[in-house]
């Protein structure tokens, strides 16, 4: 047990120094192309809908990545808000290289793109703004979600990772809290409590706090996201229906 657990811990030592993995496996990966996940969303009372999908692949630099996106929709009555994000992932590298968020609301908008070369450790957006990364695998606040997705996770286990690519918003601590069942519209599953915890001076003033709730499964799917959000309050995302290429997750309960 003493072997097993050093073992264990330097496994995670490895990963949460920021190195990237080779070779990984996509196939053993808990998401893929085709994958579709639709959410009813819940802000301080404000209804909306939102989608999770994977699409691609998609050729960034001569690399092949699956593009992923958060395509968000909010509002009452004529007053309405829309976010879209996007990533560009390596899956062999769980890399990302390019990131993209468009937010729009009745009196705001904004428009952010960034590139990001891992094997230089660097990045750039199109604003102007560009700077270091810590590591050669760096990871956006949308593909940083599905790497969770991928870690082990086993109970009671706290990661500590430096991959986000601005190194002021490091380090990130995911935690596993506890496992329960959870019921939705799209089923009833089993679900494990997952707390990421990241530093955002520009949307948090300080440390963001992100819940998820995946399923206890292989496909580790989002089933519920929980952000509290300032001048917005607590935003939940709760599935609705989704569609993953492996078909029926055994997370759903019988």
């Amino acid at each position: 047990m003493r072997a097993k657990r050093a073992m264990g811990l330097l496994a995670l030592t490895l990963v949460a120094s920021g190195a990237a993995a080779r070779g990984t496996d996509t196939a053993a990966l808990p998401f893929a192309v085709g994958e579709r996940l639709s959410y009813k969303v819940d802000a301080s009372g404000i209804g909306g809908r939102g989608t999770m999908s994977v699409g691609g692949p998609v050729e960034v630099r001569g690399t092949e990545t699956y593009l992923l996106r958060f395509d968000v929709k909010a509002g009452m009555g004529p007053i309405k808000g829309k976010n879209l994000t996007e990533s560009w992932l390596d899956p062999n590298r769980m890399a990302a290289l390019r990131f993209r968020a468009s937010e729009r609301r009745p009196f705001s908008k904004h428009e952010e793109q960034v590139e990001l070369y891992p094997e230089e450790r660097r990045w750039e957006s199109e604003s102007g703004k560009s700077g270091d990364s810590p590591t050669d695998a760096p990871l956006d606040e949308l593909s940083f979600i599905y790497f969770i997705r991928s870690l082990p996770l086993d109970g009671d286990s706290t990661y500590t990772f430096n991959r986000y690519y601005d190194p002021q918003r490091n380090p990130t601590t995911v935690r596993v809290i506890s496992r329960d069942s959870l019921s939705t519209a799209a089923g009833e599953f089993r679900t494990m409590l997952v707390e990421m915890r990241v530093r955002d001076p520009e949307h948090y003033k300080g440390e963001g706090t992100l819940r998820f709730y995946l399923s206890d499964d292989a496909c580790r799917i989002p089933v519920r996201i929980e952000s509290a959000m300032p001048n917005v309050g607590l935003v939940i995302f709760t599935l609705e229906s989704y569609e993953h290429p492996s078909g029926r997750c055994a997370g759903e309960a019988q």
